[in-house]
This record gives C-alpha cells, sequence and structure tokens, in this order.
C-alpha cells in the first residue's frame, strides 16, 4: 500500500467528486469512533452535496487527505499519479483561519494563555484529525499533521500592511478521554493550554450550527476539554 498526502485545492474542476470522497470519510469517521467528535453520523448523514462541497471550499478553511493506492503486483505505482477520486481516502485533518485574536480568546476560565496581537502572530485551529481503524499505526496523522505544519509555515499572508507574521500558533481542543490522539499531538510538540467547554470547541471550531437551540445541556457547559497549542516559526 502507498500514500500519499495533499490539501484539496478549491479551484480544481473536479471538486464536486473530491467532496463525495470527503463525505464519504467523514461518515465513516463518525460510525467508527463516534466519542472522538462533537457531531454524530445521524446529523451529518442529512448534510445535502451542497454542504458536503461547501466544507471543502469555504474560505477559511484548509483540508489534507491522507489517500492509499493498492499496488497490488507491481509494487511500483506512484500515489501521486492516481487521480485523486480513484484512490482510497483514509486520514483527514481541517486548519480553521487564520483566527483573529479577539475570535481566539477565551473566558479566563479557559487559563489560555496570553493571546498575541495578529500582526506578530497568525492563529488557527486545528480539528478533525482521524485515520481510518484499517490504516493506523503506520504514523499517517503525524504524516498529515506535518502536511499542514509545512503549508502554515511557508505561507505568506500579509496582515493589514503589517508584513507576514513571523510565527504561527496552532490551536486544539480535544476530548480528555481521546489519550490516543492527546498523545500524538505531545509527540509533535503541542504543550497543554487550557480548558474548554463542548460549546467552545463547536464554536472554535466552525460548527456553532451544530449547538441545540434554546438553553443549553449541561455537557456543552462543562470545562473539561483538553486546550493544546503548537507554535511554529515561519521559514
Amino acid at each position: 500500500m502507498a500514500y500519499t498526502f495533499f490539501r484539496i485545492d478549491k479551484d480544481a474542476p473536479n471538486l464536486p467528486s473530491l467532496a463525495a470522497k470527503y463525505k464519504e470519510l467523514r461518515l465513516a469517521a463518525l460510525q467508527n469512533s463516534p466519542a472522538s467528535f462533537s457531531s454524530t453520523y445521524e446529523t451529518e448523514a442529512q448534510f445535502s452535496d451542497e454542504v458536503w462541497l461547501s466544507r471543502i471550499n469555504t474560505p477559511n478553511k484548509e483540508t489534507f487527505i491522507c489517500a492509499a493506492v493498492d499496488e497490488g503486483s507491481s509494487g511500483s505505482i506512484d500515489p501521486s499519479t492516481v487521480p485523486l477520486e480513484k484512490c482510497e481516502w483514509v486520514a483527514q485533518v481541517t486548519l480553521l483561519g487564520p483566527v483573529s485574536a479577539d475570535d481566539y480568546a477565551l473566558p479566563s476560565e479557559a487559563s489560555q494563555p496570553d493571546v498575541a496581537s495578529d500582526k506578530d502572530e497568525e492563529k488557527w485551529q486545528m480539528l478533525s484529525l482521524y485515520t481510518l481503524p484499517q490504516h493506523r499505526g503506520k504514523g499517517l496523522g503525524k504524516r498529515l499533521c506535518k502536511e499542514t505544519f509545512q503549508f502554515l509555515a511557508s505561507s505568506r499572508r500579509e496582515y493589514h500592511g503589517h508584513g507576514v507574521p513571523k510565527q504561527v500558533r496552532v490551536r486544539i481542543m480535544v476530548k480528555p478521554d481521546n489519550h490516543v490522539t492527546l498523545g500524538l499531538y505531545r509527540s509533535m510538540g503541542f504543550v497543554d493550554a487550557g480548558t474548554c467547554t463542548l460549546e467552545e470547541a463547536l464554536r472554535a471550531n466552525g460548527d456553532a450550527d451544530l449547538l441545540p437551540p434554546g438553553l443549553l445541556p449541561e455537557k456543552f457547559k462543562s470545562r473539561s476539554g483538553k486546550i493544546m497549542a503548537l507554535v511554529l516559526d515561519r521559514v
């Protein structure tokens, strides 16, 4: 089995086909590991094709994929030459940002470190890291994350005439019992950066529409989620 890593190109002419592949992977993730996500399979299985397309075509989101290609008997297939919609998509992670300092801020109860100004530090939220069970144990999640780090460190976005920020901060919000994911992030240099509620996590991940209307149940207010952060230097 050979693997290739890529960022979904929002200008790709076959974007609807890519959205269908993303939908397949996302729904499989929600079915196989429901405890790892704030959303549910029942909710997202109802999404229209337009919603799935918008999920990978939103201006402030970048979606990264690991795809697998069965090399068969030849053992010499270059996965980068296989059409992306023909591969098996096996892992995903999403970046949301850049997030402004105001939107990145959390209540004092979160104990999040002080937020740097936008001209000094670019801020992103990382979410939905997932690898299909049959492809775990091969370091694909870490390799996929490194793909996102390279994208952030090499990107050049000027902040309102103040030049390109020299640092990039990546934040994640994880359920406290998700020990495997927490261990993975720690192995890549993420450090503890406070605690969050489920409501704060959904809002930070761009999923405020998944919050129930009216008065929120207690599970959305409990400050039990783990916040971790990693600071990258621009190359």
